[in-house]
């Protein structure tokens, strides 16, 4: 499968998400700048509408389907984002709609899809990991002929991702890094294709945790590879990754790095205490490599743009960082 969406695609997206999405602010991180000797700036999608930057690729891609593929109905995977945005738009359009979240998912992500999605949704708990759901998602839509909706293995899916990086280069036109969490590989492509659209020497890493390292294993070789999976506070960056995104990674990104489960602790804390945001693991990656001192770069002097995708962290998970590190 090669899936290339063009910055035509992108634009598209943008006229039909901006009244539907929020434009979350980027923010200057005066304390972040001080540790890191650069210009930090946060992009805080946590404020977006159902608390993730999930909802626009999920918009885009739902309010594209023809008449006959909503008539089947759909299913998705979800680590639980995806799936909120999922059930949004059933909700919205009037489709059925079946979301299969692995038991990794938090309690807050599976609560929120059955509110969104009402009597238009059902939530099916699968396995444990995300492949598990995925593999669940793939066998109904083969033996019930539903619509498959990918979580990030979609153009449309993609251009709706890259909406977050017109915004933050609207915002921001001289950023020189941006560091993007790396999960199936959905955000981060689409940011570099909007980024590097607008800001051709932009560079862009994607980071994820030593729990779910794909995206670092793979990198170098250019073929997927697989790796050991464990929990993780980025439940929502966890399972494998097409052989596609990877592809389309590697023309325009540096590379992946992770950073390890208690520099993302630390850094969920960090941003709570410093910030006073709620943020989920997944989406705390970034800020953590750089208060680890992670990032394979020298940044001194430069505007480092950092992605925070989401804010769905369960209170049970979220309090013991606070004791810990806040």
């Amino acid at each position: 499968m090669v899936i290339n969406p063009s910055i035509s695609d992108v634009l598209k997206a943008y006229r039909f998400l901006r009244s539907r999405v929020r434009h979350t602010p980027v923010e200057r991180s005066f304390v972040l700048s001080g540790l890191a000797g650069a210009d930090v700036y946060i992009k805080w999608e946590n404020a977006q509408f159902c608390g993730s930057f999930k909802i626009r690729g999920a918009l885009n891609k739902m309010f594209s389907l023809t008449p006959e593929e909503r008539a089947r109905g759909v299913v998705t995977p979800s680590s639980g984002n995806h799936g909120q945005g999922v059930a949004f738009a059933a909700s919205q359009i009037g489709v059925k709609a079946v979301v299969c979240v692995p038991g990794a998912c938090p309690m807050t992500k599976r609560e929120a899809i059955r509110r969104l999605g009402g009597d238009w949704v059902e939530l099916r708990v699968v396995g444990e990991l995300y492949d598990d759901a995925e593999h669940e998602a793939h066998r109904l839509a083969s033996l019930e002929g539903m619509t498959f909706v990918s979580s990030y293995e979609d153009a449309a899916v993609i251009s709706g991702a890259a909406t977050l990086g017109i915004e933050m280069l609207m915002d921001e036109p001289e950023l020189d890094v941006l560091l993007v969490p790396a999960g199936g590989g959905g955000l981060m492509n689409g940011v570099s294709l909007a980024a590097k659209a607008l800001r051709p020497d932009i560079r862009i890493w994607g980071v994820q945790s030593v729990a779910s390292q794909p995206w670092v294993a793979s990198w170098e070789g250019g073929r997927v590879l697989e790796v050991p999976y464990g929990d993780s506070l980025a439940d929502g960056l966890t399972g494998s990754i097409p052989q596609s995104l990877l592809d389309l990674a590697k023309t325009r990104m540096e590379g992946c790095f992770s950073v390890t489960e208690e520099e993302i602790g630390k850094a969920i804390a960090f941003l709570h205490r410093e910030h006073h945001q709620v943020v989920e693991g997944a989406g705390a990656v970034g800020v953590a490599a750089l208060l680890a001192g992670k990032v394979p770069a020298e940044l001194s002097g430069l505007r480092v743009g950092v992605v925070i995708s989401g804010g769905n962290i369960d209170h049970a998970r979220l309090l013991p960082l606070l004791e810990r590190w806040g």
